[in-house]
């Protein structure tokens, strides 16, 4: 089951949701058999057990009853947020036992499970989320790379400024009636993602393809630092038509043979121009090595210079 992009819950109804923490991993399905085993599957039914060793001792744990539970496969960061590019280095090990076990060590994994689909031969996915949540937090899942995450109901506004200002994702409203929908889409479930504002600097673009043709595709953007601009990310998506006609005119004028960039981005076909145009994006976080995750364009902001960005 899989939620809906959307948007908070207003506190005339948030007190038929709950509310959980969106985890920024890999989603997994958790098959157990009953005699001290289990399956991991991927969302899309790939079986990656051998990717993460680590998990193993939870069947065991589990006891003799067999189940399916679901869940987010996450590596955590110094400050307990789950961090999508650190678990990107355990992503894909299946077919490489030796490797996975090697990096369990270095970056471990750990399992987050927030439903129960089967539990001791009986089917609960016609079972309201309330009842499957409680026979969830009944089993008592806490071990050394496995837990169950807390979940509130209502308060929606609370636990939304809580994982802002936790710079956490977003949250999950689950509807306290929904059914488990398995493989849909379901609006019973809605995603609410967190998004953060930078102010970024216009370095190039990326020319676009079919409808777009004579128009940018995405602009590579950058941040000031130390009278450097640093490359940021590309900014693909957010524009209106008339919008992204008008950046191109704007990017035109501005065309440049020079990257303006401390250090040259690897972007095929990348089109400079003078680092003169600033704008607004929204983001979800930031990588390591500080890019925008999935930003989109937000504004041009022409009240701003590009010295005004420190």
């Amino acid at each position: 089951m899989l939620a809906t992009p959307g948007s908070l819950p207003s506190a005339a109804v948030e007190d038929f949701y709950a509310f959980e923490v969106k985890e920024d991993g890999q989603r997994a399905m958790i098959y157990l058999s009953g005699d001290g085993t289990l399956r991991v599957r991927a969302r899309g039914g790939t079986d990656i057990t051998a990717a993460y060793p680590e998990l193993l001792p939870f069947a065991e744990d589990f006891g003799g009853r067999p189940a399916v539970l679901d869940g987010e496969i996450v590596a955590l960061d110094e400050e307990g947020r789950s961090d999508f590019e650190r678990l990107q280095q355990r992503i894909g090990l299946a077919g490489s036992p030796a490797k996975a076990t090697r990096m369990a060590g270095r970056v471990p994994a750990h399992l987050m499970l927030f439903d129960v689909v089967h539990l001791g031969g009986r089917l609960l996915t016609k079972l309201p989320y309330t009842e499957r949540r409680g026979l969830l937090e009944d089993l008592g899942l806490v071990g050394p790379a496995w837990s169950t995450p807390a979940a509130v109901t209502g308060h929606g506004a609370q636990a939304w400024e809580m994982v802002r200002d936790a710079g956490l994702e977003g949250l999950i409203a689950k509807r306290l009636t929904s059914r488990y929908e398995a493989g849909v889409r379901s609006r019973n479930w809605v995603k609410i993602k967190v998004h953060r504002i930078a102010d970024v600097v216009i370095g190039g673009w990326v020319p676009g393809r079919g409808r777009l043709t004579g128009l940018p595709g995405a602009v590579l953007v950058g941040e000031r630092h130390d009278g450097l601009l640093h490359y940021a990310g590309s900014v693909g998506t957010g524009w209106s038509n008339a919008e992204r006609t008008r950046l191109a005119a704007l990017l035109k004028v501005a065309a440049s043979d020079a990257c303006p960039f401390a250090q040259v981005p690897p972007v095929t076909g990348a089109r400079w121009v003078l680092p003169r145009l600033v704008g607004e994006v929204r983001y979800t976080s930031r990588t390591r090595a500080g890019r925008l995750r999935h930003p989109s364009w937000h504004r041009l902001r022409p009240d701003l210079a590009p010295g005004d960005l420190t």
